[in-house]
């Protein structure tokens, strides 16, 4: 088993960071450079050696800010490893769980990772599991925004395409370890209805961005005919459509991820808004006297304008707090709007 402080490569293993049944991922850093940090990928069991092997396959070349870069692999050692791009942050699936995402955000996080995805098919890969879990958010998203440049990244890649699959190993569920289902690789809840039946193609990806694109919006799973705005009122109708068309029948489904992006609106053309207006801080409202606080945009005693900019939904209409990056009413971008007193 690994151990902290032990060997890999060029690199000396610091902590863990993940794992299952059949592997572990750890932080480390070079033996030299001790600055640099990366992610080791060791397989705990033999049958994993091989999803091991197709990752280091697949994942060779495909160069693109939304999917974790290869830097060393070697099959062959005495503890075999994949050197990765180490992405300090977390998975997706908290930002499910907790349900703390607008709308733009949901946006802009598809939006990388489609990106990603369009490099990856184009390289003839197919990821054949996308879920929260294998989508990482760099923690620089919470200065940066969620739409700045490599802020999510595309992981585990270990049942692309490129790889050999065996019965037992961690593409499979125990419900489908059976000769009937050798060729299906996946996580069932994201899993296409063609993948099920061992034909995944690069569209049984898109599949699965459907599901993620129905939690982040409303911390479920879909289910049934419902859409996202069944659950989630703020939702707007274009989202709707978006997740039909990709939570469809293969014949329905959006035809590419380059098809599936055009069909969501751009990301601003700056990473991160520019600094909001806030009020100054005053002790008394200039026109009742009475007491405002810090960052009222309006007066609540007498309806006076405090700031020279109001911060106004441009799409809702309604007036977030002062500091607001995203409206927390329909998710829109927000830009100051000089409003008359």
């Amino acid at each position: 088993m690994p151990q902290p402080g032990q060997r890999v490569g060029e690199y000396v293993l610091d902590a863990k960071v993940g794992g299952g049944t059949f592997g572990e991922v750890w932080r480390a850093y070079h033996h030299v450079w001790t600055d640099q940090l990366v992610a080791v990928k060791i397989p705990t069991d033999p049958q994993y050696l091989r999803n091991l092997q197709g990752e280091g396959v697949a994942i060779h070349g495909l160069v693109h800010p939304n999917i974790v870069r290869a830097l060393g692999f070697d099959p062959y050692a005495e503890l075999p490893y994949l050197t990765m791009e180490y992405v300090p942050g977390t998975s997706l699936r908290p930002f499910i769980e907790k349900k703390s995402l607008a709308t733009g955000q949901v946006v802009s996080i598809l939006r990388q990772v489609l990106a990603g995805l369009k490099c990856a098919h184009a390289h003839n890969v197919i990821h054949r599991d996308i879920k929260p879990e294998n989508i990482l958010i760099h923690e620089r998203a919470a200065r940066d925004g969620y739409d700045a440049e490599g802020v999510v990244k595309i992981a585990d890649f270990g049942l692309g395409k490129a790889a050999n699959f065996a019965a037992g190993s961690i593409a499979y569920s125990a419900s489908l370890n059976s000769p009937a289902a050798r060729d299906i690789a996946g996580t069932l809840e994201y899993m296409a209805p063609e993948q099920r039946s061992g034909q995944a193609e690069a569209r049984s990806d898109l599949y699965a961005c459907g599901v993620l694109l129905y939690e982040m919006l409303t911390g479920e799973r879909p289910a049934g005919t419902d859409v996202p705005s069944d659950l989630n009122r703020a939702v707007p109708k274009y989202l709707d459509d978006v997740f039909r068309r990709s939570y469809a029948r293969l014949d329905k489904r959006f035809a590419s991820a380059e098809e599936f992006l055009a069909a969501l609106p751009s990301a601003p053309k700056t990473a991160v808004p520019p600094p909001l207006p806030r009020a100054a801080v005053i002790a008394n409202c200039p026109k009742c006297q009475r007491r405002v606080d810090a960052g009222d945009q309006f007066c609540m005693h007498c309806g006076v304008q405090l700031v020279a900019e109001v911060l106004r939904c441009a799409k809702c209409g309604a007036f977030p707090d002062a500091g607001d990056r995203y409206c927390i009413f329909c998710g829109e971008t927000l830009v100051p709007q000089t409003v008359s007193a």
